[in-house]
């Protein structure tokens, strides 16, 4: 089995590690899923209006963790938002084993593909930093610090530091890729960290908070004057999402909470003082759209039953959809990359990508 396709390694630490928890995961299911989400919103959470509409619903294709979720949008500023939104209970149990322990194998691979995607977004800086570099940056949700490594290559003289509420950001320190690690959430370490950094970046973060807004004020603490925040969160927008629904891997639920309009978040940025000076669209597309339209299909018919949540591991029918999974999954992927990258070159052409990113100065 590997990551590629849909399982980790199986190594006998992480089979101990999988049947440690495994009694956990069961009373969690047991106990019943509604203390998992909020009562459900009859307004919109970032401009209140009634107007709301159905955008998608889905279960988790990711990692196959029971429960259904739905995002609506707004018909008046076009946030987008999960609704019911999880509780905070349902947050820990939903993140649980998802970025450590059991699932850090495969996300971590992931960020690994995204080497490119990061120097991209630190040589945005060189033309704001033409002389000096910038002493102090700070990368919000780092994981272990994977843009902050790749960032240096650019920015060699710069100290790299990272925050995220999860161990991985310590993991990062102990690796060399983070000079400085802060563990927790935004809004309560901002107020010690004020006015300490000249650069904050936010790539696919805020996507992730209860609050967007609340993150936002806090990044805008975190810069000196005439520092800049850099912000990349997925496209509501797209028409590509639109088209296919919650076979668009950006919608990604139940991880993500909010999306918020590129204007929705221009606005934002202005009313806290911060001057909007880059934005980038089509060049800021990931290229996973067509990707995970072929592979989170088989996903979803073959996952992995050996995790700790599976209901029966030793499913033989479970067990040879997996199989199935294994065979084709390779043979799928090959098959749609030539459309991929056509998909990134019409992204990138016509200014239209599944993601966007924006720039913006503390006056």
């Amino acid at each position: 089995m590997t990551a590629e396709a849909g399982a980790p390694e199986m190594t006998p630490e992480l089979a101990e590690q999988i049947a440690a928890v495994r009694a956990r995961y069961a009373d969690d299911v047991a106990r019943g899923l509604d203390r998992f989400f909020e009562a459900p919103r009859t307004t919109c959470p970032w401009c209140g209006s009634p107007r709301l509409k159905p955008v998608m619903s889905s279960p988790d294709m990711v990692q196959h963790k029971p429960g259904r979720f739905a995002v609506m949008g707004c018909r008046s500023c076009g946030h987008c938002f999960q609704n019911p939104r999880l509780s905070l209970e349902g947050l820990e149990y939903y993140y649980r084993d998802f970025y450590d322990g059991v699932g850090a194998e495969q996300v971590e691979n992931g960020f690994e593909l995204g080497r490119d995607g990061n120097l991209a977004r630190a040589r945005h800086l060189q033309e704001f930093f033409p002389g000096e570099p910038p002493r102090r940056w700070v990368d919000v949700g780092t994981g272990y610090g994977h843009f902050c490594r790749d960032a240096r290559e650019i920015w060699p003289e710069t100290r790299f530091e990272g925050l995220d509420m999860g161990v991985s950001v310590e993991t990062g320190k102990e690796r060399g890729w983070l000079d400085e690690a802060h563990r927790g959430f935004l809004p309560d370490l901002a107020p010690g960290l004020a006015g300490q950094f000249d650069v904050v970046s936010m790539h696919h973060y805020l996507e992730h908070t209860l609050d967007p807004r609340v993150e936002l004020d806090s990044a805008a603490m975190l810069l000196r004057e005439g520092g800049i925040l850099m912000i990349e969160v997925p496209n509501p927008e797209s028409f590509f999402g639109r088209l296919v629904g919650r076979w668009w891997f950006p919608w990604l639920q139940p991880q993500h909470l909010n999306f918020v309009p590129r204007a929705n978040l221009m606005q934002a940025m202005m009313h806290r003082g911060l001057r909007p000076i880059l934005e980038v669209r089509g060049a800021s597309h990931i290229p996973v759209d067509l990707t995970f339209l072929s592979v989170l299909p088989l996903l979803v018919y073959g996952p992995y039953p050996g995790m700790p949540w599976s209901p029966d591991p030793e499913d033989p029918v479970a067990k040879k959809r997996f199989d199935r999974m294994v065979r084709f999954g390779p043979k799928v992927h090959k098959a749609v990359l030539p459309l991929e990258k056509a998909r990134t070159k019409l992204a990138h052409a016509t200014d239209r990508g599944n993601t966007y990113r924006v720039l913006a100065r503390k006056d």
